[in-house]
């Protein structure tokens, strides 16, 4: 049985710099491909069922957020002003966004594909729709069905946070090269 005591002070700086590689590794591709998309999160977890049968709870999508010109029918990922949740909808319908400079900006209404009725309440208050450029995160150019799972999980059960991190910490000072 390997314990604390008998690893090498060398070999525990070791195990620490790989994992703060491994962490500092995965910032930097987030970081990557929210450049890459022009998108603040490139990646998002659909959190529930309102876009079924599109998206299923716990499917991953990724998000594109380089053309300003959203289209009827396109999903989109938004966040409410005040909110820190992302909502994935369809649009339903758009106003203005005629493309002159200085000309009325891109106004769209969403819905879920399961939902009854548009939007407007989900919005900020006195927010009768979306704008393009200040509210959309992205538009839906693909996705993963179900790999969000563990995000839902562990956003469900706080203590699971604690026992994956705790896992991780032990396995990095127990692995052995």
């Amino acid at each position: 049985m390997l314990s604390l005591s008998t690893v090498q002070p060398r070999q525990l700086l070791t195990q620490v710099l790989n994992f703060a590689l491994i962490l500092s590794t995965a910032f930097m591709l987030w970081k990557g491909l929210s450049v890459a998309t022009d998108s603040p999160s490139p990646i998002v977890v659909v959190l529930s069922g309102s876009m079924e049968p599109a998206f299923q709870r716990g499917d991953i999508l990724l998000l594109w957020n380089r053309g300003m010109d959203t289209k009827i029918g396109e999903i989109v990922v938004y966040n409410v002003r005040g909110k820190d949740i992302p909502i994935v909808h369809r649009v339903v319908r758009r106003f203005g966004g005629g493309g002159e400079e200085g000309g009325e900006p891109l106004k769209l209404l969403t819905k879920g594909d399961n939902n009854l009725a548009d939007d407007t309440e989900l919005y900020a208050r006195g927010q009768d729709y979306l704008e393009r450029s200040k509210d959309v995160i992205g538009s839906v150019v693909g996705y993963v069905p179900f790999v969000g799972y563990v995000t839902i999980l562990l956003s469900e059960h706080p203590w699971l946070k604690t026992v994956m991190l705790g896992l991780m910490g032990v396995m990095v000072v127990i692995q052995r090269e």
